[in-house]
């Protein structure tokens, strides 16, 4: 593994993923390499839980790793591949929340309306995403100041010289200067907005 992801989703991972891909470290692992590879990837990341995990098989023919599961295990992947650099994307905790709040975090609370054959992986991504330190039933001051605990965290355990502090607004620039790549001659990659997050979700895209 050559660049680990240790932002939690909705800070910008999906648009890092496709700029980590366009830069030839790919492919990159995402929490929709599960959703589309369930029968796989779920039992792997239910052993990581269980903290059994086998980085070799889950990141099997990949090169990279962003979101989640990934952001939960940037202690245990810190371990696993000391020499990888790792990229903490954030943004603003406040805009933060609400996005999580009304996507992942309802996604993750009606699970139990859920089609039987989603049930296996929304619970695993609620204990993943629990162990990152957002359990249910949080309030939005809650998630906010839960945020910033990880990102502290994050930077706390990561190397400052192997760690890339990261906003997707910034652009190519900071990331291609970190990963020392020039600068590709196309926009950087803006997507999954709160609609786009439900359309992959029920796989309309």
């Amino acid at each position: 593994m050559r660049i680990i992801g240790a932002g939690v989703g909705r800070t910008g991972t999906y648009s890092l993923k496709l700029a980590i891909n366009e830069l030839g470290l790919g492919p990159c692992h995402h929490m929709e390499e599960v959703l589309h590879n369930m029968d796989l990837q779920v039992p792997l990341w239910k052993d990581a839980l269980r903290g059994e995990a086998d980085w070799s098989a889950i990141y099997a023919n990949y090169n990279s790793a962003v979101d989640w599961p990934t952001a939960g295990y940037f202690r245990e992947l810190y371990d696993a591949f000391p020499d990888a650099r790792f990229i903490l994307t954030h943004r603003d905790p406040e805009s933060w929340a609400s996005s999580f709040g009304s996507t992942i975090y309802t996604l993750l609370s009606t699970r139990g309306d859920a089609p039987q054959e989603m049930r296996d992986w929304l619970d695993m991504c609620a204990g993943v995403i629990e162990k990152t330190g957002f359990p249910s039933g949080l309030e939005h001051q809650q998630l906010k100041d839960a945020f910033i605990a990880h990102n502290e965290a994050v930077k706390a355990t990561i190397p400052a010289r192997q760690l890339l502090v990261f906003e997707v607004k910034e652009g190519w620039q900071p990331l291609c200067d970190f990963l020392e790549l020039p600068v590709p001659d196309k926009p950087f990659p803006r997507t999954n907005h709160r609609q786009e997050f439900w359309d992959r979700v029920s796989g309309k895209i």
